[in-house]
């Protein structure tokens, strides 16, 4: 395996951390040979790199161990033959064109969200894994994490546990991409080692202002970074018929975005409001609240309660219906490597879920109700939303 992206959570799924879920991160594992560090910034893939042999080289006993290798561009990483997969934890607008980018070079990819910026981004990334045949796991690490806490919340819910579906409570506002020009003078020196073109690389270009982080500052309204684990759980739930017309509608609660509230129609009626559920505290870590015909589920990374509480006193029978099971969002991505099963987050089910917040995103952006059309991938007649389903890239990025 090769490690793009060496901030905190690349360098986390890579030498242990809060969202590997594995003791000592991918370099601990038996089943894998990490082969390449790379990062924009020469002190991060560097640190990598020596933090990883001497991993190594304590655990083989070869001192002198030096099979990990620091590069500063990814695609000397994707060039090399003998590396089989690539974890990418990259900024914002680099997720999608890298993965997708890796997928044609014929690698499997793990990528964190948030999966892709743009709707044409998340279309291209589904049909590049599926031209090349490649392995997709996209970082919603709830459907596998956390007890089962999230799966069994679905399973209850589909079973019929709360009755009827009727209302769902995501706790978070979507989000879109819009590129913004540079307004600003203020520019500073780029730090010695830190190649700031590269990691622009798609975007418009602007002068290096400081620190840069996942994202630059004016480029997204809304969030397209936690929604997606919200988002994620609340679709796997509510289950709708991915090939139907989604319409969503602009509540302004106040002065502009920040305040409005989304609310999805889904074909099979269900509604989902970004707001949360009123006078509940669970659901605001990556939850959900699914409110029934008979009854109320709310679900987080810390907390599953129900109304009535004997709800969840009420085991799954044997002849309800399950979900896809994983126990190990890490593991499932290499179980899938030697399997070629698709994963449990696989590119058709992650850019669904992305596009619920990209086109809630636009609907927050134009502060009025769209209609989406996931066939066509438009919205129809809506030249204005169209308009933003894509932007156009630095060149050479153009994947």
């Amino acid at each position: 395996m090769g490690f793009i992206g060496l901030g905190g959570q690349g360098t986390g799924h890579l030498l242990g951390g809060a969202w590997t879920y594995v003791p000592g991160g991918y370099v601990a594992r038996e089943d894998v040979q990490v082969l390449a560090a790379c990062d924009v910034r020469r002190e991060r893939r560097e640190s990598a790199r020596n933090r990883c042999n001497q991993m190594y080289a304590q655990k083989l006993g070869q001192a002198s161990y030096n099979g990990v290798q620091a590069y500063h561009d990814f695609r000397e990483v994707l060039a090399r033959p003998d590396i089989d997969a690539v974890l990418i934890a990259v900024p914002y607008h680099w997720a999608a064109p890298l993965a997708t980018m890796a997928a044609r070079a014929g690698k499997d990819v793990y990528c964190e969200k948030p999966i892709a910026i743009t709707i044409h981004e998340g279309r291209n990334l589904v049909e590049t894994c599926r031209r090349f045949g490649r392995i997709y796991q996209a970082g919603m690490q709830q459907r596998s994490e956390y007890g089962g806490k999230f799966r069994l919340a679905c399973e209850l819910v589909r079973n019929g546990r709360i009755g009827q579906l009727k209302e769902v409570y995501a706790y978070r506002q979507p989000g879109a991409f819009f590129p913004s020009p540079w307004t600003s003078d203020h520019a500073v020196p780029v730090p010695d080692g830190f190649d700031w073109d590269l990691w622009l690389g798609p975007l418009p270009w602007r002068p290096y202002g400081g620190d840069a982080g996942h994202a630059l500052n004016g480029c997204f309204i809304g969030d397209v970074n936690w929604a997606p684990h919200h988002y994620d759980i609340t679709l796997w739930t509510v289950n709708p018929d991915v090939t139907a017309p989604i319409e969503v509608t602009y509540e302004n609660q106040g002065s502009g975005p920040d305040s409005a509230v989304i609310h999805y129609r889904f074909s099979n009626g269900v509604v989902v409001h970004s707001s949360g559920y009123p006078g509940e505290r669970v659901g605001g870590d990556g939850g959900a609240c699914f409110v029934g015909t008979g009854g109320r589920i709310a679900v987080d990374r810390a907390n599953i309660v129900s109304s009535p509480a004997n709800i969840l006193k009420q085991p799954l029978r044997p002849d309800d219906s399950r979900v896809y099971q994983s126990n190990s969002h890490s593991g499932n991505f290499l179980e899938c490597i030697r399997s070629r099963r698709p994963t449990i987050t696989d590119p058709e089910t992650a850019v669904y879920t992305m596009n619920a917040v990209l086109i809630g995103g636009i609907s927050l952006a134009l502060q009025r109700a769209v209609k989406w059309d996931p066939v066509k991938g438009e919205f129809p007649g809506d030249d204005q939303a169209n308009r933003l389903l894509s932007y156009s890239p630095r060149s050479p990025w153009r994947t």
